[in-house]
């Protein structure tokens, strides 16, 4: 890139900059709680704080607890282990709240030192007097990632002349007690809560995307219940700004919006030469919108929650299938009506407004109570923003403290909430109901796609729109849904019951395996019975040859031969059959001839030797002459 083109680039992302600025500066509302000092009496009072947006704010209820301020490592930026501190209660006494000044680090950090030291919540002073602001953690801070996700304590920062208050009751002596509420941090008017989430489908903006997909995949089961029984009415929102007029034909304004520079997002990788461009975001975020809108005329807008989480699984920026190809193929999956998306979503070339997205633009500017949007991820309670971490149980909270009192759902009086999503549209999931199977697998975290394993054999596929038998056996299930068929007794099928096998029509039969294989006609197109006396007539999966006249016809030689000589042959080995027959008789009839006649001599010749010659088994024959001469 040329040093005009640089220079070109830096202007236009100075300008997106001083845009965003422009919207932040706007009417930023900081979202507040009370903090009411029970004792000592010469500050006892209520007093503003902010909410920190991490961390697990208690909506809906309140907390009581002491102050303590540390003696050392004031900021709480160390690890207050390193200098043999703990702020965990004693059995029996009020959770410390642990006061630390602000400075030299990020806020979440000293609320993870502050957790990690017994805390049970932390105020942060600030070091200079201003107007409060709102404690949010780090946009990019890979390094932080894990002990934000960790934090669950409440924190929230109070004013500088209020923070000097405390520290010096607190190194008088005194005993410091403060009441946190949280029970009018949201209105709670009826028994109906409003609530929208400003969100971004860009998968590749570091720790905050991640946090946010996370959260859409927890969520989404509680927030079907609440919308399915009436409970809620949610809204999603998607942030856009706008392209100066002087750079609308530029390269970098052209790559990073739709409809002539009304409508940009940043680029996903923060480089306008490789990977996606801002305007994929933009399309990607008219199209989640379009989706919402759809599902919400067909009195289902939960089918939202399950669109998203399905594009981010299925459809991710690091696997290249970020596109509208991906896009549609979920959408199908969820039975919508894909026309419909496509005429929501207008023409994005088109030198005009675009009706869905201009709507966006004037809901980021804030009306009533509820300040402009400027931090994404940003939900919004009954017109009052959301801060805290963006949990299921954080949020889940929010929404409840929301109702008005005795008007709670069943699910904000329970621990949990149950769902089972493959109910309603298989949700979204591979399925042969022929078999009665399915890809569907309702968890405690939402429904997922996986294939399934049926008596041993596993089947393979994305879980969405296909899932195939595979391996030894797979011919068991469904024949491995491959084509098969049976006419007058015969049976024919495509499926090859080997690891790896396809469907592949069988010898006869010709097609694509899986929806037809069509009986061939051997008799043209395989060119059988070609001898010169056959005669050929095609079968169901086979074909037929005849011989004229006498001759019979032989299939392995494709030829004809005379009955006549069929018949010698058949009389002479008959003949020699029947002779060796006899051969084989006499054969044996001379064995046992032989056996017995030998047998015979055996023993007369025994009998006779027996007489002369005594055997040494028999006992000896007195001699009776001898004994007469003594």
């Amino acid at each position: 890139m040329g040093r005009y083109e640089r220079s070109k680039s830096a202007i236009l992302l100075g300008f997106l900059v001083l845009n965003l600025t422009q919207l932040v500066m706007g009417r930023f509302v900081v979202e507040k709680n009370s903090l009411r000092v029970t004792s000592p009496d010469s500050i006892k009072g209520t007093h503003d704080s902010a909410i920190g947006n991490f961390g697990i704010p208690q909506y809906g209820g309140s907390m009581s607890g002491t102050v303590v301020f540390p003696k050392e490592n004031q900021k709480g930026c160390k690890t207050f282990s390193d200098f043999g501190s703990s702020f965990k209660p004693k059995s029996g006494a009020m959770p410390n709240f642990l006061l630390v000044d602000r400075g030299d680090c990020l806020f979440a950090l000293k609320v993870w030192n502050a957790q990690n030291a017994g805390a049970s919540a932390v105020l942060v002073a600030d070091d200079v007097d201003e107007a409060l602001i709102t404690m949010d953690s780090p946009e990019e801070e890979r390094s932080s990632a894990k002990y934000i996700e960790n934090i669950t304590i409440p924190s929230a920062l109070i004013e500088k002349s209020f923070g000097e208050k405390l520290k010096k009751a607190i190194n008088a002596g005194e005993m410091v007690s403060v009441n946190l509420d949280w029970r009018e941090a949201v209105p709670h008017p009826d028994d109906r809560v409003e609530y929208e989430l400003w969100t971004n489908s860009n998968d590749e903006c570091g720790f905050k995307c991640d946090m946010l997909m996370n959260f859409v995949k927890d969520f989404k089961g509680a927030a079907q219940i609440l919308e399915k029984g009436g409970y809620t009415q949610f809204t999603p929102h998607y942030i856009t700004w706008y392209c100066p007029q002087a750079f609308t034909v530029s390269k970098q304004c052209k790559s990073q919006c739709i409809n002539h520079g009304r409508y940009c997002a940043p680029d996903p990788e923060q480089d306008f030469s490789t990977g996606y461009d801002g305007k994929d975001v933009v399309l990607e975020n008219l199209r989640q919108l379009c989706v919402f809108r759809v599902a919400n005329e067909t009195k289902k807008p939960w089918i939202w929650w399950d669109y998203v989480t399905d594009f981010q699984i299925r459809c991710p920026m690091k696997e290249k299938k970020y596109n509208k190809e991906c896009a549609d193929m979920v959408i199908k999956s969820l039975g919508l009506d894909l026309k419909k998306i496509e005429k929501c979503m207008g023409d994005p070339d088109a030198d005009s407004d675009n009706s869905v997205l201009k709507e966006e633009q004037e809901a980021q500017v804030g009306k009533g109570s509820r300040g402009d949007v400027t931090i994404l991820p940003t939900l919004v309670v009954n017109s009052r923003q959301y801060r805290g971490k963006l949990a299921k149980g954080a949020v889940l909270k929010a929404l409840c403290a929301g109702f008005e009192e005795t008007t709670e759902p069943a699910v904000c009086l329970s621990n949990d909430v149950e769902t089972n999503e493959c109910l309603d549209n298989n949700g979204g999931c591979w399925q042969d109901k022929a078999a009665n199977l399915t890809a569907c697998k309702d968890t405690f975290r939402g429904r997922v796609c996986e294939c399934p394993v049926v008596n041993g054999v596993q089947f393979r596929g994305d879980g969405y729109s296909s899932c195939a038998a595979t391996g030894p056996g797979r011919c068991k299930i469904n024949n491995g849904g491959c084509w098969q068929d049976t006419r007058d007794g015969r049976s024919f099928s495509a499926c090859m019951d080997h690891e790896g096998g396809k469907c592949a029509c069988p010898p006869g039969f010709k097609g694509d395996g899986v929806k037809s294989c069509e009986d061939v006609d051997e008799c043209k197109e395989k060119k059988a019975c070609q001898c010169a006396e056959c005669s050929c007539k095609n079968t169901w999966g086979s074909y037929d040859c005849s011989c004229s006249g006498d001759l019979l016809y032989i299939r392995d030689h494709d030829t004809c031969i005379s009955k006549r000589a069929t018949e010698v042959k058949s009389g002479w080995a008959a003949v020699w059959v029947i002779l060796i027959g006899l051969g084989m008789a006499g054969g044996g009839a001379y064995l046992v001839y032989k056996y017995r006649w030998r047998s015979y001599m055996d023993s007369e010749i025994r009998a006779i030797m027996a007489q002369y010659m005594p055997l040494d088994s028999q006992n000896e024959v007195p001699n009776h002459v001898s004994d007469d001469r003594a």
